[in-house]
């Protein structure tokens, strides 16, 4: 039993998880003008778990948080509220830097362009070498050289790369230079933010060819985040989808595309080209995301929702299992929403 219970703890833990930005005029302006602080909720309350092993995607439109999420959780920004629980530590309550440095060690992000998150001054072997030295694991420079080398192979380029600059290669390959970069310091877990969304769709399969590769042959963890569809049925074990800064809906990958609950999960799937003209109803959805400024009360989608009555507009939703799949909607929770069989 014990060990049960150790198999299926989670590597990432993330509990009402809320990030808000100020985005006010000046002190001065606001007195002089009469007008209230602006306080923008880019994330408000997520919750979600991943397993080892395995990868869950963050999907839906731009402006949603999902970048957001990611940034939060592996601390380029501080969260307003909630907890961020790595391997059953809460980041928050780490004070000790070492102690930080070890954990930070053990995940890394990769960043959504490649040709602005490589430094241009730097050749490509100080870039890959450089969290290795930061980390101090390798520290004679004939072994960093040849562990620099080693990860240009995994990732599909030649050792003899490291000795040129970002602007000599394309964008598919800048971008396999960042994922070197990221598995330099041997981590368990990688936020991936929307890195293939640059490239050329030949390129983005490559890719993500490679990152299913890479997981197979570490061991590793994704959080990957995505407005593609297409892109994230191909490497996703699970599926959350994002409105407004909360999550509407995860489920299986399989689970989601042959079975979506909720409105909005449907409308991104009617977004989707009919490629086998298999003549499948579609959800119709008019409207653009609410301002996020002064967002809807109630669900926030029941503005763009046709299914939407008045509860929907006075009540937010909270998200409730339904067969495996959890879903925030007052409509699945009444059966007013179509549902595919």
């Amino acid at each position: 039993m014990p060990d049960t219970a150790i198999q299926v703890k989670p590597l990432l833990d993330v509990r009402d998880l809320a990030k808000d930005f100020d985005v006010s005029r000046p002190w001065l302006n606001r007195v002089l003008e009469g007008q209230p602080r602006l306080i923008l909720k880019a994330v408000d309350g997520v919750s979600f778990t991943i397993n080892r092993g395995e990868t869950l995607s963050l999907v839906g439109e731009s402006g949603c948080g999902k970048s957001t999420v990611a940034r939060v959780i592996c601390g380029l920004y501080p969260p307003s509220r909630g907890s961020v629980n790595f391997d059953g530590v809460d980041l928050a309550t780490i004070t000790d830097r070492n102690t930080m440095l070890a954990m930070r060690r053990r995940f890394q992000m990769i960043f959504q362009d490649p040709f602005a998150s490589l430094n241009p001054r730097w050749r490509v072997g100080r870039i890959i070498a450089e969290p290795i030295r930061s980390h101090d694991l390798l520290k004679d420079d004939d072994a960093i050289k040849a562990r620099v080398g080693e990860l240009l192979l995994q990732v599909g380029l030649s050792p003899l790369d490291m000795t040129k600059y970002p602007h000599e290669f394309s964008g598919g390959q800048r971008q396999r230079i960042s994922i070197a970069r990221a598995l330099s310091s041997n981590p368990e877990f990688l936020i991936c933010d929307e890195p293939t969304s640059a490239l050329d769709v030949s390129v983005q399969a490559q890719i993500l060819n490679l990152m299913k590769d890479l997981q197979r042959a570490h061991g590793l963890t994704y959080l990957f985040i995505s407005h593609n569809l297409a892109v994230v049925s191909h490497i996703s074990n699970r599926v959350g989808v994002m409105y407004l800064g909360r999550i509407v809906e995860i489920a299986e990958t399989k689970t989601l595309f042959n079975r979506p609950l909720h409105p909005y999960t449907q409308m991104l799937q009617s977004a989707i080209p009919d490629i086998k003209m298999s003549g499948k109803s579609r959800t119709p959805v008019a409207g653009e995301v609410p301002n996020p400024l002064n967002p809807p009360t109630g669900c926030a989608f029941h503005p763009r929702c046709p299914f939407a009555n008045e509860r929907c507009k006075v009540e937010r939703p909270e998200l409730k299992d339904y067969s495996g799949t959890l879903a925030a909607c007052h409509g699945v929770e009444e059966g007013r929403i179509p549902v595919a069989k």
